[in-house]
């Protein structure tokens, strides 16, 4: 998008950022609520309770069990860490880790409203995010033979068990309230971003950048690692993106599913929390399945 005063851009730009930070902060603030219910009242021995014993159910399993639990990929590897911990194998719990972000209610729920109630959109981010998960999950069961954890980890355990109902009611409000900070300074910049790309990049580069399906999505996926959203915000942020790469829909669906399970944040923590080589692993079956699976959209 080119032409027009400097006074002209810097309006168009305030009010794309504003449309998309207004469109997102309902779900951030519903999801963040959600995910501190669930800090406060739900353990991590009730996960390992139900999960199967069998290697190829807990994966399928450890993938759809995300759809209970809503919350953001900024908060989801501790809780892996503290699952393998725990007992839970380690290809279940990332296998968790990957899809738990992205097919959670409050996350498809966003993505419904942020592409014109269209259930398209939801269906291939959330199938993508599945069949990602129980592949990378399925090909760990058979290499990681042993804890991919760092040997001293420290996790920040929060244990509300001893709380009364008074106290743990306090305990949601404060997660509540951290995680909608957390969340919220990364869909700023991600807003901003995303509004001056529209705005300052002429619509030709985007154009000639994501000419081809596979490059489209190279570029998109590159994008996702690199403004790092938080999953309840994302999908306002991509939908600002369809028309530049209007054909490329996989592409699209690329940077849903990729940035919610690898972006810049949530990769200093998996090095905090897991070793080297298992990290290089797991980021390069991440990518390879994205990649892959969005070209055949």
């Amino acid at each position: 998008m080119s032409g027009g005063t400097s006074m002209d851009r810097i309006l168009q730009l305030n009010t794309i950022f504003i449309s998309i930070v207004i469109e997102a902060i309902p779900f951030i603030v519903v999801g963040a609520l959600v995910s501190a219910l669930i800090e406060v009242f739900v353990t991590e021995n009730m996960i390992v309770r139900i999960m199967p014993k069998n290697r190829f159910l807990s994966v399928i399993a450890a993938s759809l069990i995300g759809a209970l639990f809503p919350g953001c990929e900024c908060g989801i590897v501790p809780i892996a860490a503290r699952l393998i911990k725990k007992g839970v194998a380690p290809h279940a719990a990332i296998s968790f880790m990957l899809s738990g972000p992205i097919i959670n209610p409050i996350v498809l729920f966003a993505t419904f409203i942020a592409f014109g109630d269209s259930w398209r959109m939801v269906w291939y981010r959330a199938g993508l995010a599945i069949g990602v998960s129980i592949l990378v999950g399925f090909i760990l069961s058979f290499i990681v033979k042993e804890s991919p954890l760092k040997l001293k980890v420290d996790e920040h355990v929060h244990d509300h068990s001893h709380q009364n109902i008074k106290q743990k009611l306090i305990s949601v409000i404060t997660h509540t309230i951290d995680e909608f900070f957390s969340v919220g300074k990364f869909l700023v910049l991600g807003a901003i971003i995303a509004a001056s790309m529209q705005v300052y990049v002429p619509t030709k580069i985007l154009t000639t950048l994501g000419g081809t399906k596979v490059t489209a999505t190279l570029v998109m996926m590159a994008l996702a690692f690199i403004l790092s959203i938080c999953s309840e915000g994302d999908a306002f942020v991509a939908s600002s993106f369809r028309y530049s790469f209007a054909q490329a829909q996989g592409s699209i669906v690329a940077f849903l599913v990729f940035g919610a399970m690898v972006d810049i944040k949530n990769l200093v923590m998996m090095t905090g929390y897991f070793k080297p080589r298992f990290v290089i692993l797991l980021i390069s079956l991440i990518s390879s399945f994205v990649f892959i699976g969005s070209l055949l959209l």
